[in-house]
C-alpha cells in the first residue's frame, strides 16, 4: 500500500529518510553527500511525487521507489 508522507509525524518520517539514506547500498554517484543533504533530496523526491512511501502490510517491511516502479507494483494481483 501507498503511504501518503504527509500523514506521517514529521519525526517518524525524519528518522524513516534517514534510516533509508543510511542503507548499505545507497549510491548517490561520484560526489559525496552529508546524511542531511540525502536525507533532503528524498524529501524533494518524496514532495514532487518523483518517489513513493510503499508499505508492505504482510512482512511489516517499507521502501521507497520511483512513482512509475510504485504504480506497477501496487496495480499487481
Amino acid at each position: 500500500m501507498q503511504v501518503p508522507v504527509a500523514r506521517l509525524e514529521p519525526a517518524a518520517l525524519q528518522n524513516l529518510l534517514e534510516e533509508y539514506a543510511s542503507r548499505d547500498g545507497t549510491d548517490y554517484g561520484e560526489l559525496e553527500l552529508t546524511l542531511a543533504e540525502k536525507v533532503g533530496n528524498l524529501r524533494r523526491q518524496l514532495q514532487t511525487m518523483e518517489l513513493c512511501l510503499l508499505y508492505h502490510l504482510e512482512t511489516e517491511e517499507w521502501d521507497l521507489l520511483p512513482a512509475d516502479q510504485a504504480e506497477r507494483l501496487l496495480q499487481e494481483p
